[in-house]
């Protein structure tokens, strides 16, 4: 049987090689990212939940290079903030914000904001389309607290600032990427993925 060729519709290669590592040895999948197969307009993220918005990107990406597509939209739900900046997380400082402005953006508005009252949660929905039109989606959350300061150089967006419940006070960014796996909202996601994928099989 030929090897699946599955492309994640995302330049981000941290969100590449986080996916490619959990899923490739179970799906047997060879994963590529869209830059690879060519410059495609990036579709219109105008849905106002995390799954609607990656099922936008999964089908153009399908539409685009006529493989089988994975697309993740993920973000940070902070409570003392109504759940921003939610489905704009990585533009919550602007359009071409940096890591960095969106960690001090947040950071700003939280600053008079004591730490029991500065709860959160990364949330991430995967959709995979396949070329026959068939979809399997999946979920995940990881909950925790926005620190005081960004410390640790292991993760990329927000993991600086997110002390996960299950890290110890550390923060996402501090952790082995084993660790970050096995407690992440994408690594929770990443599981469900497999779990609906084997019963699939």
């Amino acid at each position: 049987m030929a090897e699946k060729t599955v492309v994640i519709a995302t330049n981000n290669e941290h969100k590449l090689e986080e996916i490619s590592r959990m899923l490739a040895p179970v799906t047997g999948w060879h994963f590529v990212s869209l830059g690879s197969c060519g410059d495609f307009p990036e579709p219109v993220e105008d849905a106002d939940n995390f799954e609607g918005n990656a099922r936008i990107k999964a089908l153009a990406a399908c539409k685009n290079t006529g493989l089988a597509a994975l697309a993740d939209d993920s973000g940070l739900e902070v409570d003392a903030l109504d759940g921003a900046p939610g489905v704009f997380s990585s533009r919550f400082a602007g359009e071409d914000a940096s890591d960095a402005d969106n960690n001090a953006k947040l950071l700003k508005l939280l600053v008079d904001v004591p730490e029991e009252q500065r709860t959160a949660r990364f949330v991430c929905t995967l959709v995979f389309v396949d070329t026959d039109g068939s979809e399997l989606v999946a979920h995940g959350t990881c909950e925790g607290k926005i620190g005081y300061e960004e410390r640790g150089m292991n993760g990329f967006g927000y993991d600086p600032l997110f002390v996960s419940d299950d890290c110890d006070g550390l923060t996402t960014a501090e952790v082995a990427p084993e660790k970050k796996d096995a407690i992440s909202h994408r690594g929770e996601a990443l599981r469900q993925f497999i779990r609906e994928f084997e019963k699939r099989a």
